[in-house]
């Protein structure tokens, strides 16, 4: 797509959302495929080559280690965080460079929703390890999620499963499972609901090892019953298996399925979830035994994302994201130096990815994170992407090659030109009117109407500014 030329709002609106913000690449791309095909690309990302992301992976190779490994290379230093900050920087890495958008956007997602604070002491040896399981079905089924999640030694230390026995139930994952994983607070379920949720998860744990485990001798047994499940519980040796079908249940209650649906339709669409579409991707949910694409192919192609322009703005974390991906810029030629600092610009904004602490996930409404304070944090960080400060071992094209050809004729046009580039949208007479204010001094008064030359500070030493300030504006800020 050449540069400058407007693309169609409603296929725009679907890759500010379906991505982690517009790239020249796939703004091209976009445009060659049509909306529709290029979600149906994205839907079935194993299809999608991404060779350049699999190769800067390859400088975190710890990522990939098995719980096993992990323990065996830091017998010596339990509890260290090395590979949970690995995985943090992979988990950037993806989501800023990564040709399988919507499934990176997708294992955000059910990470924050599955929450397992990541650096956290608990789950230092089986962080990366969980990560690979939401990725396994991020865009599968909820049910399989669940179940392999919530029995993951992560999940068992994370929410203290692991000390949980039959004289002493501990009733925090069986809570969150209930308020937070499944059915929902609004499902008005009991203390005796939550109790024999946890009497339910008995025995299961971990190991000497840290791998998951299921020790009959810990199991609680007696009849249970949670909302509309319940089973006579009679044998310790089939806690596991009780466990399992709980979870399955749970993952096809109708609560559970809205749950879903509303919180894919505040992810996406709007932060007030519009009744009609989570209605439908209630049933379709329902309908597909819990399966996520048929509901992101609805929610993609309904009235209701069309006409939602405007209702989302980025956490700051998009923000930064979208900012080096609109840019250009790629990674280090070798090493992570230019890595890592965009992971502690971001953790300064208070949004690293897995880092929220509390089990609830990062909140995904504006409101959370409007401040003057957290303005100004996302205001220096663009301007510290764009004239390289703390990344400058990044690599990319220059910030000069943001000049249009022929070079335009007044400042006006030189701030419309590359609002269309940065924003893809025209600049408003009220920006362009903004940064030429910015752009005066007491000898030189500039206006939009001003001839540019060469020479003109909007086009040499004041340039980055001008960048910076347009990343600035509120189109920016918006997914």
């Amino acid at each position: 797509m050449p540069t400058g030329t407007p693309m169609d709002a409603q296929t725009l609106l679907l890759l500010r959302r379906a991505s982690y913000g517009p790239t020249p690449a796939l703004l091209t791309e976009a445009d060659r495929l049509g909306a529709r095909a290029w979600l149906e690309r994205q839907l079935a990302p194993a299809s999608i080559k991404d060779a350049y992301t699999d190769g800067v992976l390859k400088r975190f190779p710890r990522v990939t280690w098995p719980i096993a490994k992990v323990r065996q290379q830091f017998a010596d230093d339990f509890g260290t965080w090395a590979v949970m900050m690995d995985l943090t920087r992979a988990t950037l890495v993806r989501a800023i460079w990564s040709e399988r958008q919507l499934f990176e956007l997708m294992v955000e997602f059910w990470s924050n929703h599955l929450n397992v604070t990541c650096p956290s002491g608990d789950v230092w040896d089986s962080r990366a390890d969980y990560d690979r399981v939401v990725r396994k079905h991020a865009l599968g089924r909820f049910a399989d999620l669940l179940v392999e999640a919530s029995l993951h030694p992560a999940m068992q230390a994370y929410l203290d499963n692991a000390s949980s026995t039959k004289e002493h139930p501990n009733e925090n994952q069986g809570r969150e499972l209930l308020e937070l994983h499944t059915v929902g607070v609004a499902t008005g379920y009991s203390e005796d609901d939550v109790k024999n949720s946890a009497r339910i998860l008995t025995g299961l744990g971990t190991d000497g090892t840290g791998e998951a485990t299921y020790r009959a001798n810990r199991h609680w047994t007696g009849p249970v019953q949670v909302l509309d499940f319940s089973d006579p519980n009679e044998s310790a040796s089939g806690g596991k298996d009780l466990a399992v079908r709980y979870l399955n249940h749970l993952a096809r209650h109708e609560n559970t399925a809205r749950q879903i649906a509303t919180k894919l339709c505040l992810r996406f669409v709007s932060d007030n979830p519009p009744e009609s579409l989570v209605s439908r991707l209630t049933s379709i949910y329902l309908e597909g035994d819990t399966a996520v694409v048929p509901m992101l192919r609805e929610l993609f192609t309904s009235r209701e994302f069309a006409t939602s322009a405007g209702q989302k703005v980025r956490r700051p974390y998009e923000d930064l994201v979208a900012t080096v991906r609109i840019l250009g810029l790629k990674a280090d030629t070798s090493g992570t130096k230019g890595i890592e600092n965009l992971h502690w610009m971001v953790l300064d904004m208070g949004q690293a990815p897995l880092y929220w602490g509390p089990p609830n996930g990062y909140p995904d409404v504006a409101a959370a994170w409007q401040s003057p304070a957290g303005t100004l944090a996302r205001w220096n960080a663009h301007q510290n992407v764009v004239e390289r400060w703390s990344v400058k071992t990044l690599t990319g094209p220059a910030i000069t090659t943001l000049i249009p050809k022929p070079r335009p004729a007044t400042h006006g046009a030189l701030i419309d030109a590359l609002s269309q580039r940065l924003l893809q949208q025209r600049a408003t007479a009220a920006q362009q009117k903004a940064i030429c204010d910015f752009l005066t001094d007491r000898w030189n008064k500039i206006a939009p109407s001003t001839p540019l030359k060469s020479d003109s500070v909007a086009l040499t030493w004041r340039f980055a500014h001008v960048v910076g300030l347009l990343l600035d504006s509120p189109a920016h800020a918006l997914r």
